[in-house]
């Protein structure tokens, strides 16, 4: 779960090579939106960052659009939503808003464009409880995360950055809505007269949730499944001994054996894809990789900034620490839970851990 300093967003490049199929030619460009299925049209919104962009959705509801996901809650996002409500959407209102999960590039104009329409905000219990703490969660940073990056290996001139940061979730993301309507895996909602099934997800979020509608086999899978990254999967200070890799892990295998490989998959981040199945298998395999790989790292003891060269393709600087850090302990964790390795800690506090 992602503390006050963190989007809990991406991950390591993984999962090898799947076989997707891409079926189109171009992307909406901004300010546009392009119409990937009966009734569902397919918007991007700019992100300040090396992942440049969010997917989002608008779907045909009722003379107006139940939208899925907000983008951040910044002044050009709000900007790029008043163009978009005005030209492809047409005028037309929006009728409710749904986050699949909690993220600020996700829920981060949700209060916005629910107060702006006076419609509800629909998302899973965790994944709203959550985002209100972390919101109202400005500081000051507590001993507690100092002390697990302390533990993970974190100078203490990196600790002090890490403080001054911290609350920037809630600068992201706009007040949010004072009552949600609860999201449950397994139900089914109605939009436009039509079923979607709401599909659970987990691993990335506390409760991320899918929305498949089964007669023409649309599959709105939010940051659960990717074509070319794999989503972050992190320990947080907040509940530092979590095994979110292998929530992960489960849930790609039960995503595999629950759906059908025919899907239309509208991801977040990229492109819409055919191919689930193989990318699900890709993304396992990918991480299997990984931790391999750290087992034969794990022949010395190592703490968990040691590892990063082994996890990741990149270098890791000061922006990208948090979260590299977070998916460094959630696969050693993992590793522990399964048996392959051990934790120790030292006399200063500082973990380390080693294969078995």
């Amino acid at each position: 779960m992602p503390d006050g300093n963190s989007a809990g967003k991406r991950g390591p490049q993984l999962g090898g090579k799947a076989t997707l199929r891409y079926p189109f030619a171009s992307q909406p460009g901004w300010g546009e939106a392009l119409e990937v299925a009966d009734g569902v049209l397919w918007l991007r919104l700019v992100l300040p960052m090396a992942l440049n962009h969010i997917n989002v959705w608008a779907l045909r509801d009722a003379g107006g659009w139940a939208i899925v996901d907000t983008g951040l809650g910044v002044p050009d996002s709000k900007a790029a939503w008043d163009a978009l409500l005005a030209g492809p959407l047409g005028g037309r209102p929006v009728t409710r808003v749904i986050c699949t999960h909690m993220h600020p590039d996700h829920v981060g104009l949700a209060g916005w464009l629910c107060d702006r329409f006076e419609v509800p905000l629909l998302m899973s219990r965790l994944e709203y409880v959550t985002m209100r703490m972390l919101v109202a969660d400005t500081g000051p940073a507590p001993e507690a995360g100092a002390r697990f990056y302390r533990a993970c290996g974190w100078s203490e001139a990196q600790i002090n950055h890490w403080r001054s940061r911290f609350g920037l979730f809630g600068r992201a993301v706009s007040e949010p809505p004072a009552s949600y309507v609860r999201l449950i895996a397994g139900d089914t909602l109605k939009i436009d007269g039509r079923d979607w099934r709401l599909v659970g997800g987990d691993g990335h979020s506390p409760e991320h949730i899918c929305l498949l509608r089964e007669e023409d086999g649309v599959f709105i899978s939010g940051d659960q499944v990717l074509p070319k990254i794999s989503s972050n999967v992190s320990v947080w200070p907040t509940e530092p001994d979590a095994d979110p890799l292998a929530d992960w892990m489960a849930s790609l295998r039960r995503l595999r054996r629950e759906l059908s490989d025919d899907l239309l998959v509208l991801p977040s981040h990229g492109e819409p894809f055919f191919g689930l199945h193989s990318r699900l298998e890709a993304l396992e395999r990918g991480h299997e990789t990984s931790l391999t790989r750290l087992c034969r790292r794990l022949k010395e003891p190592q703490r968990a900034i040691d590892v990063f060269a082994t996890l990741f393709g990149r270098p890791i600087d000061d922006g990208l620490l948090g979260m590299a850090t977070g998916e460094s302990v959630a696969h050693l964790t993992y590793l522990v839970g399964q048996g392959r390795a051990i934790r120790e800690t030292d006399a200063e506090g500082v973990w380390r851990w080693r294969a078995v």
